[in-house]
């Protein structure tokens, strides 16, 4: 090499100086905490982005000067560095280390000596954008910590964790994402976003990671993809054989085969895996990876020419060769461009001794020799980079893994640890306090041995953690094999080791770090702060912990801040409560900090009888929870809470409060802890226990506001508590039991209900005590269908729960608690209510008991609801009197009921007479005016009255005056007293216990009827009104006089207070006597009586009056007038006026008084004058209201869309809105017009005479139309959907209708209009506006009112109705702008339209409703048109009368509603055409040529050449001889010669024949004979023809029709005129087009078709199929075009569609056809949209990418348009042909949880395990034989037992007719299949065996008449002679028995 020149030399020093000032900042580093990279890493970035070589290549200096710079440098340094030794050793000492430790990466501008360390990572050289590898230490639920490489934590968000790809995933996964995906231990790698500074410790910064794949291959390309690469992903999404990977890149995805993953690892959508690159699809960008544990560890990245640094990775394995040995590592060589570092602590060995250098100096050696004789053509830019090309080294070396990457300096560190390189996290075991010393680093620290199981543990200590004071000779102090005490402080997860320290202080405090802290300890801690939520204190060693607010002390606190100022600063004693995610919580309360009690840290701590300290966290009525340490909670019930009944725990306690607590049970595994504050529980004897349903006696102590606590009497002291409810089976009786009872009331009786510790739970029902032996205590007790009393415990919506003794409890769901499904069991019961309960069910596995409490099952068969009403009255009064000991009730004993006593009326009100009684001053009498037996009392007149019934709690007493009761009194005071007893003896004689009598209603009481019995001498009886279960429910309403039934319970004895108890049989049956009508017409009111009311209110619809004392009514607004309707009815009246009203009805209760009742009267003058009897016309009356009838009615509703009418009291009528008007802006102003009260007349339009309501039209229509087939309608409800029929009877052709716009069609669809409730109508695009102008919908938008006409209503045969309509407002003269008929065009007419349709070959246009016209693409323009869809868009305005644009026919073709104009200017084509179409041109008997245009059964259709004219031949005129199938010989594009034989000008017809008789002459070429007169000859290009209208009757040939039906396919050879006709469904079918020389058919022809009409009909169908289908099959996209638009709802054609398109491979075109076929296909052809999901699946199948991904999307959207159940099978169909065996077994899963009650879903799975020969079949029978209704279980057993014979274990199959024969003996179609089956098989010995059981058989001689004839049959064709006669011989036997 030639030295330098002077030139070089002279710039040098200026880049050494400048070098020299960027070397400097490494060894003399200012260190700030924000400086996120040290100013060294800045400058060599600088140089690194000199843009020459950005991945390598030359250097920016030579060599030399590289070596020269760096001598510099060092000589710089080590002049520094002894003079720094001058000054202060230990202090060089120090900063050497740090800076070379602890600075800058060594990364670039150095080629000369090699650095002195390696490369570590630390918090002041990290950088963000470096690339890590870490091991993920703790997993939270928004975060990540991640241990980094050099003992650092990096933190990850959530957000960070993925790409954004996941978002939805881990918003739904709300948490539980992040633990759901990572674990600790997992190796990531991540990148570092940014550095903070930590707020809470000064001196630390947080690194903020990612663990993003976007950002770690950012760079990556499926270019530089190679197969063995090691690559991460993510998992997007779980498929049935792998799993889509995501690498963060959109430029390729990857896919991992299920069969190539570790099977211990759960994978979860968006888990990282790691897999190694098997194969790449390029074309797809799709690369497969394979997961193999085993393969990754081992995969060596290859090295690769080009690489960048880019694309290195953490965790990347590499081969290396070691380089050299540095002072703390060595430096090695990899991918033959990079060299990396490796630190001391990712050596190979754990423990590395002090002589670890000789390991690696070796093969350094090596190395150095082959260095020699590589080519000086390398620049070693960095430390990290290797740039220039070597020579492949050779195989041997170690392997290594990336452990960092700095981007920036281009430096990379390595690790050469074991476990690392195997891609396994480094194992740490538990830790002891002694270690060995392995290794001293001097100026560093040691490397300690400690002894863990299972494997010992490195442990390594720094220089600052070794003592407390300065180490100057640490080598010393540590010599190497010696013992030490350290103390762990924490773990490097990546490198495998942990950190400790030996310093003395660490060993004094009890809590040193986080995990010294246990729960329960009492530690020593100082205050630092106080505020609103508690204090923060801190431990010696520095850590922190919360002491809440509560625990500050045992008090509450308000202000802690004012309180604790002065304890800022001060230490005291704490108690740690627990630690949780390093959270410490502390507590300072002086009773748990001195309490010596165990504690409890977790629920298995919890034993029996433990007692312990915890603190109260919430108080509730039923409890108090309580906390302990470490989060364990328990729940004291209130029962154990030690309080006496009644007593309100949150007044004893209150939160916060620490309580001594005795465990009573636990389960840890529900995480429960059952606690009493009663440490010391009393211990009660057996015999001293009371036992539950057992009675006892006590005395009230005290009442309190919700219970009343007595004393038991008992063995031992007791206390119990009675609910208020539990004071009496009536709800009033217990409210006054409370009121009036005081302490000292004794109880005689209560019943033990349940006990709760030390209370006794009470009850002082009588239905419960006089039922305690009947009353169950568990399960074993309960005996279905029996009547249990119990009470009400609590009510919810779906019913009621009844408990009975202890906690035994009982459910009675909603529809079996009342008999009135309407009713809610809110309003119906309440909770303590006495009720009689029929269990139902009882499931002893459950412990669930089911219940009923419908009256009608649980009526009462005693009177002990009564008689306990009249006992608690009576103590009630006796309690009320307790003050005064006196008087008790003996004023009761003067007023016995039946007994005759004088009195004083003192009092006369309009209800009744007040009577005062001279003994007794505080007691009074009534006598109603019922009673009063018509005598007119004056008040101070002496009476003398019978007593009816004594209220003893009032001090009343009910009174009569009627002769029956006085007479009876009278004859039994002329007696003696003996004869006095003796007549009442013989009063009650006759009657006995449960015997039936008649009886009157004397006294109507709230709770209980007085009743008479006229055949038993008047005697008096009480019946109840309600039952236990009917307490609440509105009861029926009675009435004086009224005859009721009743069942005699009880005789008249002192434990009934000498009352006669009666229980109403049936208040249905009550009917009315001929005494008490004769009562009823003096002083009730009966329905029809005229009574003189009082107006006390005007509604707008109803006049509310009172009449009489009490009696309420009202008067409809229908009731007022005798006409039919008025307006304001109500005008002439005023509130208070009094009036005259007749009684109508009698109502249900008000809604505003239920004690009063609504009567319904009426003001009619026609009622109110004459003798009418309203009674019997009511009954009489009928709902007599037919269609069309005119009713009037007013408005008592106006709701969005309906009017509601009130026609009369019970008759309603409602009436549409679109029915009230058809102008747009009274429609708009509805509710305007229509005011609640408004009169309205309409007519009927239906009738629902359930519902009593009519549907009203406010105009008439006629009869026959409002009638259907004879009946009149009836419309069900305005919200269900009528048949169609009955909706349009009202409506008719011409009609002019109010309608709303429901839709606006897309393109030229026009408008959708509803016109009534269900129905609406069609708008045509033509008919919107009256003129024809540019864009007529633009003047529409959806929910707009409009005024239309109906046009047309047409019928569909599937019952459907079609109304089209029209907008125009004036359709006078609408022929004359709108063409409606074809016979109203003629060639040259200047027309108008609108554009439909445009194709490549023209356009369509609509001149009407019913006429589209055809314009092809040469007649668009004079000139070129280029794009027509561009020059024509769909709904542009083609004018006639445009001078521009002038539209004018060319051609029509009435038959086949055919016309063709043009917007040519020129007048040629209007000639030419004219001359084409010139019928005068044509003349019988010419002879012609012609190309046959169609061919159809019935004759030929031939194009006349020179012109546009079709003529027809008809099969009768084809030949001389009889052509039976003219399809094969003839074809279409045949020239034929042909004769005119009729011309019809008028009707454009022409008929030809082609008999030979008819051309006698050879013709010419061209096709015509000389005499040929036509005058021009057109150009033969032109493919227009004129089809002619040929008529024929369905009955002649109805095989043409039967034809289109089984194909439903259109004539295949339909040119560009077939192309859709928006009325192509209305026009008619091509196949029914006969000519009219049909009629012409000889009588031979007629009877020959006759006789062979069955031959010939199939014959021709046969050929018609054929030639449809096979013949004249489609080819291209138009023809198809042509077809489907003709059958849209075929989806035979559209499959055949989309077969043509899979055939030229055009797979998404395929998918367009199928999504627009299921868009095409009508609604209700569910069938033949069905067939086009299950195409749509094999499409799918066949060509999806991924297949079964495609499939599933498909089957997901057919799920909502299909049955689902057929699309499932579809589905299953589809796997089952394909072999997909997986999916099939998948869906058959599915299949039966969704469709288990499916008898065919299940067979379909046994059959697929036959096939697949699984065992698992008598599984799946038993779970169908759950499932499936047992109606089914027969079909299915026979049909399994069939399929084990075809496919499975023959003998299953026997076992199962076997077993269903057994059960089903005498059905012979099993013994037939049995039979077949085993016939099948063919086993001789077994059959005949089967047939003689059979033949045993007792049936009736009709099957057995088939039993024998088939065993016969079988012997005719298996067996012999003998064997014939021996089944004819039993068979008479058989038959000689029967008749004996």
């Amino acid at each position: 090499m030639a030295p330098p020149s002077k030139k070089s030399n002279s710039k040098k020093p200026k880049r050494v100086d400048k070098l020299r000032r960027a070397s400097k900042k490494p060894f003399k580093p200012r260190i700030r905490q924000n400086d996120p990279v040290p100013s060294e890493a800045i400058a060599l970035q600088m140089e690194d982005e000199v843009p020459d070589f950005p991945r390598g290549g030359k250097s920016l200096l030579s060599r030399q000067e590289h070596d020269e710079i760096r001598a510099e440098v060092d000589a710089e340094f080590e002049a520094g560095e002894r003079k720094m030794k001058k000054k202060n050793s230990k202090t060089t000492k120090k900063i050497h280390v740090m800076e070379d430790d602890m600075g800058s990466l060594f990364g670039g501008g150095i080629t000369g000596k090699l650095p002195r360390f390696a490369n570590r990572i630390t918090l002041k050289n990290i950088s963000p954008g470096m690339k890590l590898w870490g091991v993920v230490a703790e997993v939270n639920e928004k975060d990540l910590v991640v241990s980094l490489p050099g003992g650092l934590r990096g933190l990850v968000r959530a957000s960070e964790a993925f790409d954004p790809v996941f978002d939805d995933e881990i918003k739904d996964a709300e948490g539980n994402f992040l633990p759901r995906i990572f674990h600790i231990g997992q190796l990531v790698s991540c990148v570092v976003l940014q550095l903070d500074d930590d707020k809470k410790e000064k001196g630390k910064r947080k690194i903020w990671l990612s663990l993003r794949l976007s950002l770690l291959h950012k760079g990556f390309a499926l270019d530089v993809l190679q197969e063995g690469m090691v690559l991460a992903a993510y998992v997007k999404s779980i498929e049935d054989h792998g799993y889509i990977l995501h690498f963060g890149l959109p430029s390729f995805t990857g896919f991992l085969p299920k069969n190539s993953q570790a099977e211990d690892v759960e994978i979860n959508t968006g888990t990282i895996l790691q897999g190694v690159l098997r194969s790449i699809d390029k074309a797809h960008k799709v690369v497969y990876l394979s997961c193999d544990p085993d393969t990754i560890s081992k995969c060596v990245t290859k090295d690769l020419k080009g690489i960048s640094i880019d694309l290195l990775i953490p965790g990347m394995m590499v081969n290396a060769r070691v380089q050299s040995t540095l002072e703390n590592g060595v430096m090695l060589s990899f991918l033959i461009y990079f060299t990396g570092t490796v630190d001391i602590f990712h050596l190979q060995t754990a423990f590395p001794s002090s002589n670890w250098k000789d390991d690696y100096n070796q093969n350094k050696k090596s190395m150095a020799d082959q260095e020699e004789s590589w080519p000086r053509t390398v620049s070693f830019i960095a430390l990290g980079t290797w740039e220039g090309h070597y020579p492949k080294i050779c195989p041997s070396g170690v392997n290594a893994r990336i452990l960092f990457i700095d981007p920036t300096t281009r430096a990379v560190g390595l690790t050469l640890n074991p476990h690392l390189v195997n891609n396994k996290t480094p194992p740490c075991g538990d830790i002891y306090d002694h270690s060995k010393v392995v290794r001293v680093d001097r100026g560093l620290g040691l490397l300690l041995e400690v002894p863990s199981i299972p494997a010992a543990t490195p442990t390594y200590v720094t220089l600052f953690d070794v003592a407390n004071e300065e180490v100057r000779k640490m080598e010393k102090k540590y010599r190497e094999g010696s013992h030490v005490r350290v103390r762990i402080l924490g773990f490097r997860n990546l490198e495998g080791f942990a950190m400790g320290t030996l310093k003395a202080s660490a060993f004094e405090g009890s809590v040193f770090t986080h995990s010294d802290v246990k729960p329960g300890m009492v530690v020593k801690a100082k205050v630092i702060a106080v505020d609103g939520f508690g204090a923060i204190v801190q431990f010696s060693s520095g850590v922190k912990a919360l002491c809440p607010l509560r625990h500050m002390s045992e008090f509450d606190i308000v202000k802690p801040r004012k309180k604790f100022k002065y304890i800022v600063g001060a230490e005291l004693m704490f108690r740690v409560l627990g630690c949780k995610s390093k959270r410490i919580t502390v507590t300072h309360k002086k009773s748990l900090l001195k309490s010596k009690l165990a504690i409890i840290i977790s629920y298995t701590d919890a034993t029996d009888g433990l007692i312990t300290h915890g603190w109260i966290t919430k108080i509730e009525k039923h409890g108090c929870f309580i906390r302990f340490y470490n989060g364990v909670q328990g729940f004291a019930p209130s029962s154990e809470l030690g309080l006496e009944p009644g007593c309100d725990a949150s007044l004893m306690y209150h939160v916060g409060q620490v309580v001594k607590c005795r465990v009573t049970g636990s389960v840890p595994a529900s995480r429960r802890i059952n606690l009493s504050f009663i440490i010391k529980p009393t211990r009660i004897s057996e015999d001293d226990m009371v036992k539950l349903g057992s009675m006892v006696r006590g005395t009230v102590d005290r009442v309190t506001p919700h219970a009343i606590i007595v004393n038991v009497t008992a063995k031992c002291c007791l206390k119990g508590s009675i609910s208020t409810e539990h004071l009496a089976d009536h709800q009033g009786h217990a409210a006054l039991m409370k009121a009036t009872i005081k302490p000292g009331y004794e109880f005689d009786q209560l019943l033990i209900l349940d006990v709760e510790g030390n209370n006794v739970i009470l009850s002082a029902k009588y239905s419960l005590i006089n039922s305690a032996q009947q009353l169950p205590l568990d399960l074993t007790q309960i005996r279905p269908n029996s009547v249990v009393h119990g009470y009400i415990c609590n009510i919810i919506e779906t019913g009621c729960f009844v408990r009975f003794l202890g906690r035994l409890t009982g459910f009675s769901p909603r529809h079996k608690a009342m008999d009135d499904q309407r009713a809610v069991p809110s309003e119906s019961f309440y909770i303590g209510q006495s009720v009689r309960s029929n269990i139902l069910d009882v499931n002893s596995e459950t412990g669930r008991i089911t219940l009923s409490l419908k009256q009608s099952r649980c009526l009462s068969t005693d009177a002990s609801f009564i008689q306990e009403y009249f006992l608690l009255e009576e103590k009630i009064a006796k309690l009320q009197l307790s003050d005064s000991k006196d008087s008790e009730l003996k004023w009761a004993e003067g007023f016995n009921i039946g007994t005759v006593v004088e009195g004083k009326v003192c009092d006369a009100k309009d209800f009744g007479v007040v009577i005062s009684f001279e003994k007794y001053n505080d007691v009074f009498g009534f006598i109603t005016h019922y009673q009063s037996n018509g005598i007119k009392a004056e008040r101070g007149s002496t009476v003398q009255a019978v007593v009816l019934d004594v209220a003893k709690t009032e001090r009343l007493v009910d009174l009569s005056l009627k002769e029956e009761f006085l007479d009876r009194q009278k004859e039994e005071s002329s007696n003696s007293q003996t004869g006095k007893k003796k007549r009442r003896r013989e009063a009650f004689k006759g009657l006995q216990p449960q015997q039936t009598v008649n009886a009157i209603v004397e006294i109507v009481k709230e709770n209980y009827l007085v009743l008479s019995l006229p055949e038993y001498n008047y005697a008096i009886g009480y019946a109840s009104v309600s039952d236990y279960n009917t307490q609440k429910v509105p009861q029926k309403q009675f009435l004086h006089g009224q005859n009721v039934t009743a069942i005699v319970m009880a005789l008249p004895s002192p434990s009934t207070f000498g009352r006669l108890l009666l229980v109403l049989k049936s208040v249905s049956e009550a009917t009315e006597t001929s005494c008490s009508k004769r009562v009823k017409k003096k002083s009730s009111y009966n329905v029809g009586s005229l009574v003189q009311a009082e107006i006390t209110d005007i509604k707008p619809l109803e006049l509310r009056l009172k009449f009489g004392i009490g009696f309420h009514g009202r008067v409809h607004i229908t009731e007022v007038s005798d006409e039919n309707v008025s307006e304001n009815p109500f005008s002439n009246f005023r509130i208070g006026q009094t009036l005259s009203a007749r009684i109508m009805a009698k109502a249900n209760k008000s809604e505003n008084n239920s004690k009063h009742h609504q009567w319904e009267l009426s003001i009619k003058p026609e009622l109110l004058t004459g003798s009418i009897e309203v009674e019997n016309k009511l009954a009489d009356a009928e709902f007599r209201i037919s269609t069309r009838q005119r009713v009037a009615g007013y408005v008592y509703k106006v709701e969005n869309e309906w009017i509601w009418l009130t026609i009369s009291r019970h008759i309603k009528g409602q009436l549409f809105i679109l029915d009230t008007s058809c102008e747009p802006n009274e429609l708009q102003e509805f509710r305007k017009r229509f005011e609640v009260g408004k009169a309205v007349s309409g007519y009927v339009l239906s009738v629902n005479k359930e519902k009593k309501l009519l549907r009203m039209v406010l105009r008439q229509f006629s009869v026959s139309d409002g009638m259907l087939n004879g009946k009149v309608l009836n419309l069900d409800d305005q919200h269900s959907n009528p048949p169609i029929e009955n909706l349009i009877p009202h409506i008719h052709e011409g009609d002019t209708l109010g309608g709303r716009i429901s839709k606006i069609l897309p393109g030229v669809g026009g408008l959708l209009v509803q016109i009534g409730p269900h129905l609406y109508g069609k708008v045509h695009f033509t008919e919107l506006e009256v003129s024809w102008v540019s864009d007529p919908l633009s003047s529409y938008h959806e929910g707009q009112f409009v005024k239309c006409k109906v046009l047309e209503i047409s019928h569909s045969e599937k019952g459907t109705v079609h109304v089209d309509l029209s907008l125009r407002s004036s359709l006078n003269g609408m022929h004359n702008n709108r063409v409606e008929k074809i016979d109203n065009l003629h060639p040259n007419l200047l027309v108008q339209g609108y554009v439909k349709n445009v194709t490549s070959k023209g356009c369509f246009i609509m001149l009407s409703r019913k006429l589209d016209a055809r314009i092809l693409l040469a007649n668009l323009s004079d000139g070129y048109v280029e794009k027509p869809e561009r020059e024509f868009p769909v709904g542009k305005l083609v004018s006639g009368s445009d001078e521009n644009l002038k539209c004018r026919v060319l051609s029509v073709e009435p038959l086949s509603q055919r016309i063709e104009v043009s917007l040519k200017t020129s007048s040629a084509t209007s000639v030419m055409n004219s001359r084409a179409n010139d019928f005068s041109s044509i003349l019988v008997g010419d002879i012609i040529s012609g190309t046959i245009k169609r061919v159809e059964s019935f004759g030929l259709f031939i194009t006349i050449n020179g012109t546009n004219m079709v003529g027809l031949c008809h099969k009768s005129e084809l030949s001389d001889d009889f052509i039976t199938n003219i399809e094969t010989k003839y074809k279409v594009g045949d020239r034929v010669t042909a004769k005119i034989l009729k011309v019809d000008e008028e009707r454009h017809r022409i008929s030809l024949g082609m008999k030979n008789s008819y051309i006698k002459e050879p013709t010419q070429e061209n096709g015509f004979d000389d005499g040929t007169q036509l005058s021009t000859f057109l150009d033969n290009n032109s493919h227009e023809i004129q089809n002619l209208d040929i008529e024929y009757e369905d009955e002649e040939y109805p095989v043409l029709s039967q034809a289109e039906s089984r194909a439903s396919i259109l004539p295949l050879e339909v040119d560009f005129d077939d192309v859709d006709h928006s009325h192509l469904d209305d026009t008619v079918s091509q196949n029914q087009i006969l000519t009219n020389e049909a009629n012409t058919m000889d009588e031979k022809n007629k009877r020959q078709a006759k006789k062979k009409a069955k031959e010939k009909k199939e014959q021709e169908i046969r050929a018609a199929e054929e030639r449809l289908m096979q013949n004249d099959a489609p080819r291209t996209a138009d023809e198809f075009e042509k077809l489907v638009r003709g059958s849209p709802n075929s989806s035979f054609l559209w499959i055949k569609y989309m077969a043509l398109m899979l055939s030229l491979a055009d797979i998404e075109k395929a998918r367009s056809i199928a999504e627009r076929a299921l868009r095409t296909i009508n609604i209700r052809e569910e069938s033949e949209k069905l067939n086009i999901w299950t195409a749509y699946f094999n499409l799918e199948n066949e060509y999806g990418n991924p297949r079964e991904e495609a499939v599933m999307k498909v089957f997901q959207r057919a799920l909502q348009y299909c049955d689902p159940k057929k699309v499932h099978l579809a589905l299953l169909g589809l796997c089952e042909r394909t072999e997909q065996h997986k999916l099939a077994d998948e869906l058959l899963e599915k299949m039966t949880k969704k469709f288990k009650h499916s008898c065919k879903v299940w067979l379909r799975r046994i059959q697929l395990f036959l096939k697949q020969h699984q065992d698992e079949v008598q599984s799946v029978i038993n779970r169908a034989l759950l499932c499936l209704p047992r109606h089914k279980h027969i079909k299915f057993i026979t049909q399994t037992a069939i399929l084990e014979f075809k496919s499975g274990v023959p003998d299953r199959g026997r076992s199962m007719f076997e077993g269903m024969l057994r059960e089903y003996p005498k059905r012979t179609d099993l013994w037939s299949v049995y039979l077949d089956q085993e016939i099948r098989l063919g086993d001789v010995d077994i059959i005949r065996a089967l047939f003689e059981r059979a033949i045993n058989l007792s049936l009736e001689p009709r099957k057995m008449k088939f039993l024998f004839k088939k065993y016969l049959e079988y012997e005719k064709s298996q067996g012999d002679e003998e064997r014939i006669e021996s089944v004819k011989r039993k068979a008479l036997e058989y038959a000689n028995s029967t008749l004996a």
